[in-house]
């Protein structure tokens, strides 16, 4: 028989402790928890092995650019349902919502701005808006940048992330890669430069389009990059597929892209090619 009795834990009317959501995420590189402030310091890159996090084009800008020195151009575009197309949630409630989520009217930020002096056109594409899914804005704006800086003799720069073309637009999304293209095609008939940079996942139309067409074709570590997906790929060839396939690194060996460039070096990587540019201009 025991001599002392234990104590009963009181937790009536104690109020159950929760963690407030999205202050820590888990890194899908180490399984480590990171605390959310740590991340927006280190330019969300986990800190203890380099795994690069979704960032926004916001963000993405503020690190590339000079300060204060960028300038949104054809931000008043907005996509429309020309196809009425209806599901779960019509297209344009989808739009309304990440507008709402994301601050931004599509998925692409567009505009004009200086990488140490110098002068670019750039466009970042922003993930986090239904996946960066390529319709007629996003391919709109795309190209009026590569025609700003054609027209101002300036560079461009491209960051790409995308799904794909955006099934809500159909073939008016498919047309995209087309007219992004044509605009390079011309840009680099002016003697002009182009520098790709790819993000995580970059895939598709995208990938099959613009993302591809760079003088100078740069990515970030561990990126996913290609066209159809792994899974559809081993479907339709009934082939196993090289281990590291269709990432960063794999591209870089086989030559598709140019060098894998760390988040933090990415600006000085940019500048250095840009000063080649134009030392070569003159």
């Amino acid at each position: 028989m025991a001599i002392f009795k234990k104590p009963a834990l009181r937790t009536q009317g104690r109020k159950k402790r929760e963690m407030p959501q999205g202050l820590w995420q888990k890194c899908p590189g180490c399984s480590e928890v990171v605390h959310e402030i740590e991340l927006a310091q280190n330019q969300r890159v986990c800190p203890r092995c380099d795994y690069h996090f979704s960032l926004s084009a916001k963000d993405r800008a503020e690190n590339l650019l000079d300060p204060e020195s960028f300038v949104e151009r054809d931000a008043n575009l907005r996509s429309i349902d020309t196809l009425h197309f209806q599901g779960m949630a019509s297209y344009e409630d989808r739009l309304r919502k990440y507008q709402d989520s994301t601050g931004l009217m599509d998925a692409v930020l567009s505009g004009s701005g200086r990488i140490e002096e110098t002068t670019v056109a750039i466009a970042i594409m922003d993930f986090t808006f239904l996946a960066a899914t390529m319709g007629s804005v996003v391919g709109e704006r795309i190209t009026r940048t590569i025609e700003y800086g054609t027209a101002q003799r300036a560079p461009v720069i491209i960051i790409s992330a995308s799904g794909g073309a955006r099934m809500y637009e159909g073939m008016l999304s498919l047309m995209q890669m087309a007219k992004t293209s044509g605009a390079l095609a011309r840009h680099a008939e002016a003697k002009l430069p182009y520098i790709s940079v790819l993000t995580n996942p970059t895939t598709a139309g995208v990938m099959a389009s613009f993302a591809s067409l760079g003088d100078v074709i740069l990515a970030e570590p561990r990126s996913m990059i290609g066209f159809a997906g792994p899974r559809v790929i081993r479907e339709t060839t009934h082939q196993d597929l090289p281990e590291g396939f269709q990432t960063a690194e794999f591209l870089e060996e086989h030559g598709l892209i140019d060098a894998i460039v760390h988040r933090k070096r990415m600006r000085a990587q940019i500048a250095q090619f840009l000063a080649y540019f134009s030392a070569t201009a003159l």
